[in-house]
């Protein structure tokens, strides 16, 4: 009994020390280090309405919650990074940071946090920065409701809107990033979550991790990036409800999946892509119930992709639905589909009696001769694609989907 009464006691006593520092032009404290210096664990810096010159030197090493009222300007007048944190249990809440410095050596951020955990980074604007928010070895953040953009014009010369390394434990959501080089990029980062997101225009991915592990990414929108998104060297990753649109470049996708293993892929939509789905060294991963439209192809594997499955996906209006390169699949395509199936269904249980062979022998020629691509939707592809159908020789002769759906699949 007595121990319980001295914890209340002190936490009591603890609220009672804690405090509201105001900043303003007129205040008794007019910048935002002088707030922070004076500031002891549990207070809150309030800032006011205005424009503030502070960068570099701002750094925050206590838990204190920092909020701006009105959107105050924090203006880092190109100088270097303008909050630096290592601190527990801290938020950044409210403000409008622009003008981060710009470094071929240095990663300048508009808030960099290391050996951090039990944070939030919310309901911020960040315009002109290098990085936007850089994480670097913390463990239990949130990053949500924030608008971070610059104007990336080279891969060498700019930074990530949201940047982490060497994290966990993380949730990035709800976010507009556009501009940057990558909008999303973990590195290391494990047990985490991306939802909500949209990453548009930015200069290379829209997200872009590696080596991340038991991750999930949902709800988010990729679109306009300019390879698209990237998933590398990563085990058990969710990636459900996302939108991957108008990827488009010679050497763009909508996802490129680069040795992945044991993941799960559902209720996507790959539209107005490249290639909606780039797959190289990628095993036991399931594909279901995503829409592939009007890309130019939807599923393209290259080698080492085994065991996994496609299954009741819906392929609608793409220039090529799938290319394969080599004459052996190890891969189950089944109750998918096909917008270009012409298959019949004499017993009416919504099935094809025909199985479908989604890889057509011009798809193989393209990828051993890319400009052949200037023949399509001639007769002459017609043709030698029917005769590949009737007697498969350069395509796999089992990647069949031998139970073709007749109608769209809803989902």
């Amino acid at each position: 009994m007595k121990l319980l009464f001295s914890v209340l006691l002190f936490l009591l006593s603890f609220q009672n020390f804690a405090s509201t520092i105001t900043v303003c032009k007129e205040c008794k404290v007019s910048t935002i280090k002088e707030a922070i210096e004076q500031a002891i664990d549990g207070d809150t810096i309030l800032i006011k309405k205005g424009i503030y010159k502070e960068h570099g030197t701002t750094i925050i090493d206590k838990s204190i919650t920092i909020i701006g009222e009105g959107n105050p300007v924090i203006d880092g007048e190109m100088k270097g990074t303008i909050f630096s944190i290592q601190a527990t249990n801290f938020s950044i809440e409210g403000l409008h940071i622009i003008n981060v410095g710009k470094s071929y050596l240095e990663e300048f951020a508009a808030i960099l946090i290391v050996n951090s955990k039990d944070f939030q980074i919310k309901n911020n604007l960040l315009e002109h920065v290098y990085y936007g928010v850089l994480i670097e070895k913390s463990s239990n953040g949130i990053i949500s409701n924030n608008t971070i953009s610059s104007n990336a014009k080279e891969e060498a010369h700019s930074g990530n809107g949201v940047h982490l390394w060497h994290s966990e434990n993380m949730t990035v959501s709800n976010n507009h990033i556009t501009k940057m080089r990558d909008g999303v990029y973990f590195e290391f980062v494990n047990n985490s979550t991306v939802s909500k997101n949209t990453c548009k225009n930015n200069l290379r991915y829209g997200l872009h991790f590696m080596f991340s592990n038991d991750d999930a990414y949902l709800d988010n929108i990729f679109e306009s990036n300019g390879a698209g998104v990237a998933v590398m060297f990563s085990k058990r990753i969710k990636m459900y409800r996302n939108l991957f649109k108008k990827n488009w470049g010679a050497a763009s996708y909508g996802l490129l999946l680069k040795e992945i293993n044991d993941a799960e892929l559902k209720n996507n939509i790959f539209e107005d892509n490249t290639i909606g789905i780039h797959a190289d060294g990628t095993n036991r991963i399931l594909f279901t119930e995503n829409d592939f439209l009007n890309n130019g192809y939807a599923i393209k594997v290259l080698g080492a992709c085994y065991n996994n499955t496609f299954s009741k996906n819906n392929f609608l209006s793409n220039s090529f639905d799938l290319a394969y390169s080599g004459n052996i699949n190890e891969n189950v395509f089944d109750q998918n589909y096909w917008s270009s199936y012409t298959g019949y269904d004499l017993d009416k249980n919504g099935i094809g009696d025909v199985p479908y062979r989604p890889v057509k022998l011009f798809s193989y020629l393209v990828n051993k001769t890319p400009e052949a691509i200037i023949l399509l939707r001639s007769l002459f592809i017609d043709i030698i694609d029917f005769s590949e159908k009737v007697s498969p020789i350069f395509t796999p002769a089992d990647l069949v989907d031998s139970n073709p759906q007749m109608k769209k699949i809803l989902w």
